[in-house]
């Protein structure tokens, strides 16, 4: 008989473990971050012309879009609508010599440490009344100087991290004990980090870890390993007609730099205007310049780029959307509903949504045998639909 496979392990991600995630917006001063924060989040953060307008971080959630909430409403004639939601941060802006405390710089990179993923926010128009804090609008410069300074502090981070680890070696007399092997591990793991991101100047999201090493990364909260959206601010007019002398050297930019990083270009100054209006002026106006909103998608690439998915429940009284981490197995995902619904797991009763759209109703979905009873380790996909079973009899255990 032929030795059986191993199973394939998990694939452990960058970032922390928890579906409570946020993306900050990050940028130097003057390029639209408030601006950019205002009309996402349809608040007022204040967006004065001067660096540091934003001292203390402010925060918002945005609803997600998801077209597919309006057929689940009409579906199962709920009453009630609870979309998922993107934690949005507005942060200080940057400025050179940030990682050596430079203008609000320990400040700014605590606050960048502290979210989850960026949207970074370049500024590409050129406006007389709004100064830029270097004198002239140069994005690839400003890219420059902020993955420089980002890098900067995680340099910082790992360099901390080794002599602390070098402080608890040896101690035990012995180079072959457990502890003391995990140790040296553990150091192997950090010199190769700090050789990445000094050495070869790479972002630290860029390189490929294995599990033993995430598991390294991950607890020194770095700035490189985050996850990064790229806005690309430009004027109502570029945005609308499609051109500017900077995206194509932007867009080269982030490929020689950070390949596979999104970006996206969008108007700070038509999203504020149009933000102030009611929804059918919002889309008059928008038909009648003859473009569409950036938010939109900048919303839901802000929510997958967090490694965010959500599924569904749905019924008369309310389609939600649960949000989990992609990967995450079913009883995990039903204990975002109650921590009883993951103790008493008993199985997902799941649906497609495509299924579901195209059959018609769930006694067609179960008709055609696509109606599926899963278990334990079934992992949870985007857009499931998604009855839980679950029996709890015993009290939880005491920790």
């Amino acid at each position: 008989m032929p030795p059986k496979k191993a199973a394939a392990e998990d694939k452990i991600l960058l970032g922390r473990p928890s579906n409570n995630l946020k993306i900050g917006v990050v940028g130097l001063p003057n390029v639209g971050k408030s601006t950019f924060f205002n009309a996402i989040t349809n608040s007022s953060a204040p967006a004065e012309n001067f660096p540091f307008c934003t001292i203390d971080p402010e925060e918002s959630r945005v609803a997600v879009p998801d077209a597919r909430m309006d057929v689940l409403m009409e579906k199962f004639k709920s009453s009630t609508r609870i979309p998922a939601w993107l934690t949005v941060i507005d942060i200080a802006g940057l400025v050179k010599g940030a990682s050596a405390g430079e203008g609000l710089g320990n400040a700014f990179l605590s606050h960048v440490r502290a979210v989850d993923a960026i949207f970074h926010v370049c500024r590409a128009f050129d406006e007389v009344d709004v100064i830029h804090v270097d004198g002239e609008v140069n994005p690839i410069k400003d890219l420059e100087t902020i993955h420089h300074e980002l890098r900067l502090k995680d340099e910082e981070f790992i360099k901390s991290a080794i002599v602390d680890l070098k402080k608890t070696m040896g101690k035990l007399g012995s180079n072959n004990t457990a502890p003391e092997r995990a140790r040296q591990a553990e150091m192997a793991i950090l010199e190769k980090l700090l050789h990445y991101v000094v050495e070869e100047k790479k972002d630290v999201r860029c390189g490929d870890w294995n599990n033993k090493e995430v598991e390294v990364i991950n607890p020194l909260m770095l700035l490189t390993a985050k996850p990064v959206i790229y806005l690309v601010n430009l004027s109502e007019t570029d945005y609308i007609r499609k051109k500017n002398k900077w995206l194509a050297k932007i867009h080269a930019w982030v490929q020689e730099n950070n390949a596979g990083d999104v970006l996206i270009p969008f108007s700070g100054s038509l999203e504020s205007r149009i933000s102030e209006m009611d929804e059918a002026a919002r889309e008059e106006e928008l038909k009648k310049v003859g473009t569409t909103s950036a938010l939109p998608k900048i919303v839901v690439s802000g929510y997958s780029a967090l490694n965010l998915i959500y599924y569904f429940t749905a019924g008369p009284m309310e389609s939600r959307c649960w949000t989990i981490r992609k990967g995450t197995k079913a009883p995990q995902a039903a204990g975002v509903i109650h921590t009883d619904f993951e103790r008493g797991f008993i199985m997902a009763e799941v649906m497609r949504y495509d299924d579901l759209k195209e059959l018609g109703n769930e006694a067609a979905v179960k008709a055609a045998g696509k109606y599926m009873q899963k278990g334990r380790e079934y992992v949870v996909q985007d857009g499931d639909i998604i009855h839980f079973k679950f029996n709890v009899t015993a009290q939880p255990k005491k920790k």
